[in-house]
């Protein structure tokens, strides 16, 4: 059944993206480009989340680090 949604959502996918590239294909070409292109489109979407993932994680300790050093130096020990 996931082999049937995948040549579906592939034509659909295919046949947006030949039409609004104005490519003319037939079916089997219009398939191929839409599965190809959700597996590379997929692939590549979930590469920059995973690296905006790290990305986000850096600058909140980076944030949070310098909001830790405000605290410290606003309401932490006085001897310097």
């Amino acid at each position: 059944m996931a082999l049937v949604g995948l040549i579906i959502i592939g034509a659909a996918a295919g046949f947006i993206a030949t039409r609004l590239m104005g490519v003319e294909a037939d079916l089997l070409s219009t398939i191929a480009i839409g599965v190809i292109g959700a597996l590379a489109g997929g692939l590549v979407l979930r590469f920059i989340l995973v690296v905006g993932g790290w990305l986000g994680g850096f600058v909140g300790a980076v944030l949070g680090a310098m909001a830790l050093i405000w605290l410290w130096r606003t309401y932490g020990p006085r001897g310097r």
